[in-house]
């Protein structure tokens, strides 16, 4: 404290002066500032208007540009069979009218197997597989084997 106040006597005067001249280059500034607004108020107003309306307009693109998300709950009935009710429906089978080996090769379908793995798991030719194909869509009245699967299962032929 002895040696900052000892610094302090000796270089009052030059601590003086620095802070007049500090005071005095910033009233200079501030009327320099004063002087260049009131002389450029007209480009000034005009770039703060530009400005605003530059941030209004990005703000209204991309209110129209975001995408529009609509939710929509699709509410759809789904055949559940009790599990008690394993067994086949024989009426259902009785109308379609299917002859055994169409019967198998449905089962085998709704099992995942391809027309040559059928043909080879019931000793046919791949054209008598395909024919009891042809078969089943035209008595179900389906046309892919995926609606085939779909409506056996439905009318419960098929476990």
């Amino acid at each position: 404290m002895a040696i900052s106040n000892n610094i302090f006597s000796r270089f009052r005067h030059i601590i003086l002066y620095g802070f007049l001249l500090a005071v005095l280059v910033f009233a200079l500034k501030w009327l320099q500032w004063k002087f260049l607004i009131a002389d450029n108020s007209l480009e000034i107003y005009i770039g703060l208007i530009a400005v605003f309306f530059t941030i209004l307009g990005i703000w209204v693109a991309t209110q129209l540009t975001k995408p529009k998300v609509h939710t929509v709950v699709v509410e759809k009935e789904v055949l559940v069979a009790p599990a008690d009710e394993s067994a086949v429906n024989e009426t259902e089978l009785k109308k379609l009218n299917l002859s055994s080996r169409e019967y198998e090769v449905l089962q085998l379908l709704a099992k995942g197997y391809s027309n040559a793995e059928i043909a080879g798991t019931l000793f046919l030719s791949l054209s008598t597989v395909k024919t009891h194909a042809s078969n089943l869509f035209v008595k179900m009245d389906v046309k892919s084997r995926t609606q085939t699967i779909e409506k056996a299962k439905r009318l419960k032929i098929i476990k």
